[in-house]
């Protein structure tokens, strides 16, 4: 479905990242999308972000909303129209904006739970609930003075900053088996640091029935602040 271009500000990006058996991912992902690995683990995890000030870039300024949003997502390759692509698959969104929820993607970009979330943040300090109707939750607490892990699959923040800013294009599942809602995530300044994570959970990673015990390992986590960006929508992803 296309939507007007969004526009905004990323007040606050939490990218939780976790490693993952990449034939359990495989197991796990929709055709037509593949896991994409790094040094054998693919890539998977959460996005929690505070967005402000958005709206179509049509619209006037004072015509915006603010919210909370969550997305679990996974770094996949693909192939559109014959040609070899890489993004992400979301398989779930959620946010706090009722009217997100309501319009099923057909205004601001994807289709999303209406889910509570409870932060707690100094300029330091950051922690994130969620709790979704349908007892999805998501709960991270760290501070943004870390250091880059050293167990981390990826080599170092550059590596690591420079494959996330890649996976902008993303494709999200939607309440029709076989199409997919194209979006393109567009950052003007992208710049990233460190979040050393005290505390992470999301009863989704931790599902058994779909992730083995042992298939899904926490990595390392970034933050993004104050970042104006844009939301361009792009062609559904249909397969039959």
């Amino acid at each position: 479905m296309k939507i007007p271009t969004i526009t905004g500000v990323i007040d606050r990006r939490i990218l939780l990242n976790y490693r993952i058996d990449p034939d359990v991912l495989a197991g796990v992902l929709p055709a037509p999308f593949h896991p994409v690995t790094v040094r054998d683990s693919a890539i998977g995890g959460i996005c929690l972000i505070r967005l402000k000030s958005v709206r179509p870039k049509t619209c006037v300024p004072f015509i915006s909303i603010d919210s909370e949003n969550a997305a679990h997502r996974f770094a996949v390759s693909f192939e559109q129209d014959g040609i070899a692509k890489e993004g992400v698959y979301i398989p779930r969104r959620d946010t706090s904006s009722l009217l997100s929820s309501l319009t099923g993607g057909s205004i601001f970009p994807g289709e999303h739970h209406h889910s509570a979330f409870s932060v707690r943040e100094t300029d330091t300090e950051y922690e994130v609930r969620m709790q979704a109707a349908d007892g999805t939750t998501i709960e991270v607490r760290g501070s943004a003075d870390g250091q880059f892990p050293e167990d981390s699959v990826f080599e170092d923040l550059e590596e690591a900053s420079a494959f996330f800013e890649r996976g902008c294009l993303g494709y999200s599942r939607t309440s029709r088996p076989g199409r997919f809602d194209g979006l393109t995530l567009k950052v003007f300044h992208w710049q990233v640091s460190c979040l050393s994570v005290a505390d992470v959970r999301s009863s989704y990673l931790k599902d058994t029935r779909i992730f083995p015990a042992g298939s899904v390992v926490f990595d390392h986590a970034l933050l993004m602040l104050g970042l104006e960006h844009e939301w361009h929508s792009e062609e559904d992803l249909c397969v039959s």
